[in-house]
């Protein structure tokens, strides 16, 4: 038996998917298809890999001190996490660049 969804108007991610495996990206993704209102918007905050690179060495080098701790982590590419987005929902519309090298990314 599947419970009623109640509909939401967002979902927000803040560092968050770059600290686990894919799976912690396809889970919302997928879910936000589920229980996202018409016009909610799915957001995601965080360092990103554009074009397979670092905007910044702080970011690299996070990325590294991450794997250290856990193979399956790092910072991930923005066009990943944009193509996952676009199997559940609209593609990415917006990208906001914030202070300490992160993104806001809404979908």
């Amino acid at each position: 038996m599947r419970l009623p969804v109640a509909r939401v108007d967002a979902i927000v991610c803040i560092n968050i998917i770059h600290f686990a495996p894919w799976a912690a990206t396809e889970g919302p993704m997928a879910g936000a298809g589920r229980v996202l209102a018409e016009e909610g918007v799915p957001f995601l905050y965080g360092p990103f890999r554009e074009a397979g690179r670092y905007d910044a060495e702080s970011n690299a080098a996070f990325a590294a001190s991450l794997r250290e701790r856990h193979p399956n982590w790092g910072v991930l590419d923005l066009e990943a996490d944009a193509a996952e987005a676009a199997r559940h929902e609209p593609g990415l519309t917006g990208r906001v660049a914030m202070p300490v090298n992160n993104l806001s990314l809404i979908f």
